[in-house]
Formats: C-alpha cells, structure tokens, sequence
C-alpha cells in the first residue's frame, strides 16, 4: 500500500475532498480528508458512487500531497512541511519549505480545474471521475458566478460534463447547491464553521467563514446567534478577528458579519459597517474579494 496520502484544508469543502479522491485515483495514492464532510460533498460522492476518504489525524510516517490549499494554518500537518512532496493549489502560495518539490499552481476557479486540465486524456474515459471534478469545478465557481471564474473553467466545464454525461450544466449546479442552500434549523458552529479557514494577515491571526444559500434572509434572521458565536470564537481562539459571510447565490451578494475592529472593515471594504455586519452586492469569492482586502487593511 502507498505511504502517500492526498489530503485537502482543514473543514473540507467539495473541491478538496474531489480533488484528493481524483489525484489520487489517479496516481495510485491514498485519499484523505481533514475534516467532516458537509452535506453537500456528501451528495456529490454519493451521486457519483465514491466512498468517504480516510480521516487523517496522524500523518506520521506519510508522505502528502497537499491539494486545494498551502498555507500551514490550513494543513493538516500544520508547521511541519518536511512530510509535503507535492502541492496542487489554485490559492496564492504561503509555503516554505527545504527542499525541492512539485508545485502545481494555476488561477483557476477550481483545484478540480487545474486536474482536468492536465489529465483530460486519463479521465476521457472515466464519467465517474469527470462527475467528481464537474461538481467541484461548479461549486468553487458557484456556478461560474464568482469571480475566480475563468473561461478555461467554463470550457472544461463542457468538457467533463460531456464525459459524465450531464446535458444541463447550469441545472446540475443548481441541484449541487441545493444541498447546503439553507441554514434554517443547522447548529449556528456548523453553520459558520462548515467553510472556515485561518490567515496570517501581517501577524494577526484572522479567521473567516463563509456559507452559500438561496436566501439570505435566513441568514438575517439568525444575526445574533452568528454575531454571538463569532465573539466567542474570537475572544476563545485568540483572534484579532473572526468574519463570516452569508453568500446568497441568487442575489450575488454576501453579507459579511464580524467580530472585532469596524475600522479595519470599513477601511477593507469601503462602506461603514452597521452594527457588526454590512452587505457587500457583487461579493461571492472569500479568496479574491473578502480575504485581500481585509488582509491589506490589517497590513496597512
């Protein structure tokens, strides 16, 4: 058996659970995860008849292939990079490390876009495996709808679908965000914590969730149980500031809630905060719309 293991972030989401299982498949490894599942990859591996990757808790004595993500806040190995021989990512590079590796890393809208992409002709053949890089392409994307989108995603896109026999892209899309489109009745820690990811931004330990659903009233009328959690988890976690965004996909816009300095927000994103939230109309992408801006305000 292989001592190489191709695991994803810290609270997976679809992109790096398909992206793991796929590269892996691919190459002959083992694939992980480092985290619970959220509904909505657990659809998509259903749908297509793939089990849930092994939960890697200890990576002593393996080798990792470090898929969707970089940054040691994200690993699960953390500080120690001297197990990584690879890394397959679509996020800006924070890494470092000692000795030479394979690094793969394209802006693209998906880390399942940058796998298409390179192994099309090994997965021509495989609808399951194009399933699997289709739904994480289309939800990293939501829907071609972020502004991560590329053409080249759209383009492979058609191609996959092709492949795993989807006639309505758009429809399938919507089917995949269904799943996560509401908060109604959820527990409010797996609400903000279900796509959470840490930064370093200039030495300031921030922490920004974010949730996609289909109405952001729902998100409204749940203000102060999230404003609540936040604080807690800030003061709880040794945070200079937590931020979780309600992203509704069919308004395109998220409302982006917080705990910590106002003045950082509105230097971030312009627009004075009320209370501690602000909706931010065009706002999909925390990697390119809401984690830049904050981290060039705390750098500022």
């Amino acid at each position: 058996m292989s001592d190489v293991y191709v695991v994803g972030h810290k609270a997976p989401d679809t992109d790096s659970v398909c992206s793991a299982i796929v590269y892996a498949e691919l190459k002959g490894y083992n694939s992980a995860r480092a985290g619970e599942l959220n509904d909505e990859t657990k659809f998509v591996l259903n749908k297509f008849g793939f089990k849930e990757p092994e939960l890697l808790e200890n990576v002593e004595g393996k080798k990792l292939v470090l898929v969707d993500h970089n940054e040691s806040s994200q690993r699960v190995c953390g500080e120690d990079s001297s197990m990584v021989i690879e890394i397959i990512d679509h996020h800006k590079f924070n890494f470092v490390n000692n000795t030479p590796i394979y690094i793969l890393n394209e802006p693209l809208g998906s880390t399942c876009t940058i796998l298409a992409k390179h192994y099309m002709d090994k997965i021509k053949d495989k609808p399951k495996l194009a399933g699997l890089l289709l739904s994480a392409l289309l939800s990293d994307t939501v829907i071609f709808k972020s502004p991560t989108t590329t053409e080249e995603d759209k383009k492979i896109a058609q191609e996959l679908a092709k492949i795993a026999g989807i006639d309505d892209i758009n429809a399938f899309g919507i089917e995949i965000k269904k799943v996560q489109g509401s908060i109604i009745g959820k527990p409010i820690d797996s609400v903000v914590k279900k796509d959470y990811k840490d930064f370093d931004f200039g030495g300031k330990k921030v922490g920004i969730g974010q949730t996609e659903i289909l109405d952001i009233n729902e998100a409204y009328d749940r203000k102060n149980e999230i404003i609540k959690f936040i604080e807690e988890l800030k003061n709880s976690g040794g945070y200079e500031m937590v931020a979780f965004a309600a992203t509704d996909i069919m308004k395109e816009g998220s409302e982006l809630f917080f705990a910590g300095d106002p003045g950082i927000i509105e230097k971030a994103f312009g627009k004075k905060p009320e209370g501690n939230s602000l909706w931010l109309p065009g706002v999909m992408s925390r990697k390119k719309q809401i984690a830049p801006p904050l981290e060039k305000a705390f750098k500022s």
